[in-house]
């Protein structure tokens, strides 16, 4: 059996989860890889066959996605050219998270792809949602990777296809304590910005990972690291609390390793606006934004903040047999008529230029 995996390479978790994922989905058959996307930090760790482009939205130094840099690197010939070059055909099952070349090039040939992802999660009617309606947010998730059958990872289990979340065992194997900093993850801004709020809460002790330095840094209370696997997991399995945007991962195993947690969802990501919404209804505090006006909200989190309990099981490997069960063990068709296409690339370009230009 030849499996195609192919992985959102924007941002860092879609990567680890992946690891864990792929190990299991190698014992079920001839397993290719496939990451595109630019904005990833930490390295996969198994071969790739194709590394692609595909579609990446560049992360700013304020606080949200940086459209500019989007929209220059939103090369929509190269995209369909590796859309219509995928091999997809080739392949007796393909498992998507959240990556748009090969969602696309399955729809283009009418061939069932699987989503296995957060972003399946979210879009589920029965996951919390923001109060504020975002219609081209929630246009681009439905339409960035759009796949055949959805199963997801969240939170909680809102619906029968939502799954806890993943924990990776470098998380789950790890020496959980408590040696008193608090660890920070807010890509989408400057070392500045961070520096001049976090240095006003001057009894704590921050350790910052940022993807806008190169070399490790100290500023009065707060060291400042560049991103790395390694450093990242040792210092959050030691923390006391975990300060960080409102992805997914990040805040999964801060949760599972019992640490204080609060996020900030990034300007003009719909899904980070979903994740602080189904967040804050577990009792996670939801910064609107990194600034000085939020001062006594930090340090009362960093003098009171509470543990959030929550259970999540190592389920992954059930995960995937349900999947292989359900998909491989009984023959079922992708239902698009012949000769159609349920969204055309034209379609496509039109959604990502509206969404990136407003």
């Amino acid at each position: 059996m030849k499996i195609l995996y192919a992985i959102q390479g924007t941002g860092n978790g879609h990567i680890s989860r992946a690891r864990d994922i792929i190990t299991l989905l190698q014992k079920k058959g001839e397993l290719d890889l496939l990451i595109s996307g630019t904005e990833a930090d930490v390295e996969l760790g198994f071969p790739v066959k194709y590394t692609l482009k595909g579609l990446s939205f560049v992360f700013g130094k304020k606080g949200g996605v940086d459209l500019v840099s989007t929209y220059k690197k939103a090369r929509l010939k190269r995209f369909y050219n590796e859309i219509k070059n995928l091999p997809v055909k080739d392949y007796d099952l393909v498992i998507s998270d959240f990556e748009p070349v090969s969602a696309w090039a399955c729809r283009l040939r009418h061939k069932k792809c699987i989503g296995l992802s957060h972003q399946s999660a979210v879009i589920n009617k029965k996951s919390p949602k923001p109060k504020n309606i975002d219609p081209a947010g929630k246009l681009i998730l439905k339409n960035y990777a759009p796949v055949a059958v959805e199963y997801g990872f969240h939170f909680m289990q809102y619906d029968k296809k939502i799954f806890m979340p993943v924990i990776r065992n470098e998380i789950r194997n790890a020496e959980n304590m408590n040696l008193g900093h608090y660890t920070v993850y807010l890509p989408a801004y400057s070392d500045a910005k961070i520096i001049k709020v976090l240095s006003q809460v001057s009894n704590a002790e921050w350790q910052v990972f940022s993807k806008h330095t190169e070399k490790a840094y100290w500023q009065k209370n707060i060291a400042i690291f560049p991103i790395n696997n390694q450093g990242f997991i040792k210092s959050m399995v030691t923390a006391a609390g975990v300060f960080c945007g409102a992805g997914f991962e990040t805040p999964s195993e801060a949760l599972f390793l019992e640490k204080k947690l609060m996020v900030i969802p990034m300007k003009g990501q719909y899904e980070q606006q979903c994740n602080a919404a189904a967040l804050k209804k577990m009792n996670v505090p939801v910064l609107k934004k990194l600034k000085l006006s939020q001062l006594e909200k930090i340090k009362e989190w960093v003098k009171e903040g509470k543990i959030i309990n929550v259970n999540y099981p190592d389920i992954t490997e059930r995960i995937v047999d349900k999947i292989f069960d359900k998909h491989i063990s009984v023959k079922d068709k992708y239902f698009a008529e012949p000769g159609t296409v349920p969204y055309s690339l034209k379609k496509l370009r039109k959604i990502i230029v509206d969404n990136i230009q407003q």
